[in-house]
């Protein structure tokens, strides 16, 4: 670990401004950032929707809105980094417009892959890191700009949920709590994914709650408001063996509602990383396809799996097998 002399980092900030999924995989970083920099202020820059995510990651002590730049110019946005003194920033994803803004906010420390041509203007910390062709997966990648900051230690995916820090959750609303029963598994389904991932079919979904044992299992469809229109429909030929819960959530209690249950399965969306955050059972479906297959996006917790297809889609993966796994996972 580096001693006190090689510490000069005293407010880091993470960039992740991409999704819920997404943000639950920097999790672990931050804790890495946190082990051998414990006091250091670590900051997250990322999208409005994503700020009740952070909150409740006890590794990430602060919030950057990167919608409040909107209309800003570059010397409002650089006074908004330069009254958060921050010394120091990961470029996470690699952004050109990004990495220009913190060169020219005079960030002493910039961190970037060496493999975007822009980092070589605008960062002093470019670490080599190749994502096409790595066969780790995307919490793992994070680690390599570590390197940037003096941290070498990356963890195996079995030792990165331990980093998660997923523990500042806000208490459920009673309003909330009776929809949860206390005799039976409480599993939450999460059919879409707002076109951000292949999806298991209705059809598979509709197959799974018939074999599902109803004295067993108290299932629970969950989604945004825009998907409760979506599965209006479905949802109405389920109304007497599911509960719907799509639409009626903040994303602080859906994750206080999520860490109240007992497992959930998805594709490869925010909730499932969730799920597996939390420490609940989280099964995850995902295709074989080259940047979206479970090497790279897997649910990572001490109760994640997932289950791969054959292809491009979930079509092949069935629901006796999807089932036939849960069905393990009852109290």
């Amino acid at each position: 670990m580096p001693d006190s002399s090689e510490r000069p980092y005293k407010h880091i900030l993470v960039c992740r401004t991409d999704a819920v999924g997404d943000v639950i995989l920097v999790m672990p970083l931050c804790g890495m950032i946190k082990k051998y920099y414990p006091d250091a202020k670590v900051s997250l820059l990322g999208r409005t929707y994503t700020k009740p995510v952070a909150a409740c990651c006890i590794h990430i002590d602060g919030f950057v809105n990167m919608d409040d730049w909107n209309g800003k110019s570059d010397a409002e946005i650089a006074e908004i980094l330069n009254d958060l003194s921050i010394d120091t920033v990961l470029l996470l994803p690699a952004y050109k417009r990004l990495a220009y803004i913190m060169k020219f906010a005079g960030i002493k420390f910039r961190v970037g892959t060496a493999t975007r041509w822009f980092h070589w203007l605008y960062c002093n910390r470019l670490v080599w890191l190749s994502r096409k062709n790595s066969p780790l997966h995307e919490a793992q990648l994070h680690f390599k700009l570590l390197k940037g900051i003096g941290i070498n230690e990356s963890p195996s995916k079995e030792e990165l949920f331990q980093y998660y820090g997923l523990s500042n959750i806000e208490q459920l609303e009673d309003r909330y709590k009776e929809l949860l029963s206390e005799s039976k598994f409480n599993l939450v389904l999460h059919p879409k994914s707002g076109q951000n991932a292949p999806e298991w079919s209705l059809d598979h979904y509709s197959a799974f709650i018939e074999l599902a044992d109803k004295n067993k299992f108290n299932i629970l469809i969950s989604g945004s408001v825009k998907e409760k229109d979506e599965l209006a429909s479905w949802l109405k030929k389920h109304k007497n063996q599911v509960t719907d819960i799509t639409g009626i959530f903040s994303l602080s209690q859906f994750i206080a509602f999520v860490s109240n249950c007992d497992g959930l399965l998805a594709c490869s969306t925010g909730p499932v990383h969730i799920a597996a955050a939390t420490g609940i059972h989280a099964m995850g479906l995902y295709p074989t396809e080259p940047f979206r297959n479970a090497i790279r996006w897997a649910p990572i917790g001490a109760k994640a799996e997932h289950i791969s297809s054959s292809g491009s889609n979930l079509s092949d993966i069935e629901p006796q097998l999807v089932y036939s796994k849960i069905r393990s996972w009852e109290k």
